[in-house]
């Protein structure tokens, strides 16, 4: 992250255990600590960092620093995670991607996972769709090697996720739009897609 000049955390070298699914445990000299909107602690929430290597804040942007900065020098990373029994860091995804269903924060990438994993999914990519009951759904676009319909999709999905979870619009693509450096801009292309 550019705010935190190279590293927060990494899997250790051998003889240390690497744990897939992680992004390893703290740098030296840094810490981290999973927050709520009011910087207090808690299991699951927005990853917090601080350490000689981050930001003392932008210039001249009062109101970024104070939506990124709380507490003794805190800054918020906008990742959503967890700490497990290890104290390694799990990354769930980017707070402002998180489908927000009625409540509930589905995080996209879990909705990808399982999607991949059929067999005919060559690529995968979830998202928000605006929803009058719920204020957003899980929305999703594959890409497909082979012949599949979106009911297919949709019960292999149902087999692996909680109920509300389970994408209520697949979208089946030729390619999944990326920005020139890999990146997935999730809100986009659901948008793109709703207005087709």
């Amino acid at each position: 992250m550019t705010e935190a000049s190279h590293q927060m955390s990494s899997n250790p070298l051998p003889p240390g255990d690497r744990k897939a699914g992680t992004v390893g445990v703290r740098s030296p000299g840094v810490e981290i600590r999973i927050v709520d909107g009011d910087g207090e602690d808690v299991e699951v929430g927005e990853v917090a960092i601080r350490g000689p290597g981050v930001t003392g804040g932008y210039v001249a942007n009062a109101e970024a620093n104070a939506q990124s900065f709380f507490g003794d020098d805190w800054f918020r990373t906008g990742d959503r995670g967890r700490f497990d029994a290890d104290g390694y860091l799990v990354l769930e995804g980017r707070i402002k991607e998180l489908i927000n269903r009625g409540g509930e924060k589905i995080s996209p990438f879990e909705i990808e996972d399982v999607l991949v994993r059929h067999p005919l999914v060559a690529d995968a990519v979830a998202f928000s769709i605006p929803d009058s009951l719920y204020g957003e759904e899980v929305g999703a676009a594959v890409v497909l090697s082979g012949e599949s319909e979106e009911a297919e999709l949709r019960a292999w999905a149902a087999e692996r996720l909680a109920s509300f979870k389970v994408p209520r619009r697949i979208f089946v693509l030729d390619e999944i739009p990326r920005t020139p450096t890999g990146k997935l801009q999730r809100a986009r292309i659901g948008a793109q897609l709703l207005e087709k």
